[in-house]
This record gives C-alpha cells, sequence and structure tokens, in this order.
C-alpha cells in the first residue's frame, strides 16, 4: 500500500513538472506572436524550430550541427575525465590526512572563486589556441566541485565505521579503499552532477578564444549576428543534453545507491 502511494506521488510530481513546462512554453508562444517583446531578443517558438531544422540540415558555418556537439562534447567529456580520476583520490587522501590537505587545499580555494575568463588568457599562452586551452579551463572549473565534494565526504565519515574496521584486524591501507571509497561515493556522484553544471556554464568561455566549431562556439557567433533564433536553439541543445546526462546520474545514483536518505 505505501509502495503505491509512493509511485503514485512520484507520477503526481512528474506530471507537475510537465505542466510547469507546457505553462512555460504557453507563455513563451503568446509573448512572442502577440508581439509584446521584439523578436530580437525572444524568437518565435516557431522561428526556433525552423532554424533547428535548418542546422540539422545545413549545418552552421561550414560544419554540421553533430560534429558542433561533438566537438563541445568531446571537449566537455574529456575535462570530466581528467577532473574525474585526478580529484577523487587527490580528494580522499585529503580527507583522509590533514596534512595532505594542507598543502593542497589553499591552492584549491584560492583559484577556485576566479571566473574562468581570468585566467583562460594564460591558459591560451602557456598551452596555446587548440583544445588543449579549452580542456584545460573546463578541468579546472571541474576539478574544485569534485574535490571539494569528496573531501567533505571523507570528513563527515562516521570515526566509528573506521574504528571498527580496525578492530576487526584491517589494515590502514585498506581502510581507504574498503571502507572510505564505497561511504564517499554517493557524494562524489553529487559532486560530479555539480561539476558537469559548472564545466557546462563555462563551455562558452572555453570556445570564446580560435574556436570554428562547437555548440558553445555557434551560439557566441551567432549573438554577433543578432541570431536568436540560433542561440535559442544551441541553448536549448545544451540544456536537453544536460538533462540527459544529469537523469542518467540520477538514474544510477537511485538504482546504485537507494538506502540514501533513508
Amino acid at each position: 500500500m505505501k509502495s503505491e502511494f509512493l509511485e503514485k506521488k512520484k507520477w503526481l510530481v512528474r506530471f507537475i513538472s510537465f505542466i510547469s513546462v507546457v505553462i512555460l512554453f504557453i507563455i513563451w508562444f503568446l509573448v512572442t506572436n502577440l508581439g509584446w517583446v521584439d523578436s530580437y531578443f525572444i524568437p518565435k517558438p516557431q522561428d526556433v524550430w525552423s532554424s533547428f531544422i535548418v542546422l540539422v540540415t545545413e549545418g552552421y558555418k561550414g560544419a554540421s550541427l553533430f560534429t558542433h556537439i561533438s566537438n563541445s562534447l568531446f571537449r566537455l567529456f574529456t575535462a570530466l575525465l581528467f577532473a574525474f580520476i585526478t580529484a577523487v583520490p587527490l580528494g580522499l587522501l585529503c580527507g583522509y590526512s590533514n596534512y595532505i590537505r594542507a598543502i593542497f587545499d589553499p591552492i584549491i580555494e584560492f583559484y577556485r572563486p576566479w571566473p574562468p575568463l581570468a585566467y583562460y588568457a594564460l591558459l591560451v599562452l602557456w598551452l596555446g589556441i587548440e583544445d588543449e586551452s579549452k580542456i584545460a579551463l573546463l578541468y579546472l572549473s571541474a576539478f574544485a566541485p569534485l574535490f571539494i565534494a569528496t573531501v567533505a565526504s571523507v570528513q563527515k565519515l562516521p570515526v566509528d565505521r573506521i574504528n571498527a574496521a580496525l578492530s576487526l584486524g584491517a589494515k590502514k591501507r585498506n581502510i581507504l579503499w574498503h571502507i572510505i571509497l564505497p561511504s564517499c561515493q554517493p557524494d562524489i556522484l553529487t559532486g560530479l552532477r555539480t561539476a558537469i553544471g559548472i564545466t557546462y556554464a563555462t563551455l562558452v568561455a572555453a570556445e570564446m578564444v580560435a574556436a570554428t566549431s562547437g555548440i558553445g562556439w555557434m551560439v557566441l557567433d551567432a549573438s554577433k549576428y543578432l541570431r536568436s533564433d540560433i542561440v535559442f536553439v544551441g541553448i536549448m541543445i545544451m540544456g536537453i543534453i544536460a538533462i540527459l546526462l544529469d537523469g542518467l546520474l540520477r538514474l544510477y545514483q537511485s538504482r546504485r545507491f537507494s538506502w540514501v536518505g533513508k
């Protein structure tokens, strides 16, 4: 009985979300088609759809829409991969040892609040104008939230859990792998979701300099010519991809860590 109630509640929440999106679309349609807002600022939904069809069939500035999307996703996933394989192990070590955290924490906390464009010029000087500098910028934006989430997860781990493992004969070198890492996985996944959001926000900045492809570059380039319809298409594509990525992570989180919060 309780499971049926929870299932109905879940579907009700999804229905409310769907209705909110429909209402937002209706407001957009009415505001633009009734002429309350100039189409230069907010294009009509039908114009956005027409531009999407043109982009799918003809591409943009000599490259297909798939090419723009795949180039952006390559930069994004490469940066996230490097951030994950470096931030998580370092975060585990820093959360476990105050001495190691004392070395890295000031550096990360110092650069973390910087706007991406503040140091992007340096990355271009050091790494050039190709994908290396763009991936490095995305990497730095993803590293900090992953690192902080991992450190915080280790620090809130109950000491009794570690002491119990030690009392049962576990070696200190195995505590990190068999106790700390499994316990921190839900928070690490949450940190990864946060990192994806922040990295997406940095994507346009990463493709500002010497780029000729990428969904972020397409949005930026279209804005120069007041093509708000193409800007809307690019923003919507980025939003849909982000929702799909986050949805996959949330699905995995609910299946793999169904006990969290219960």
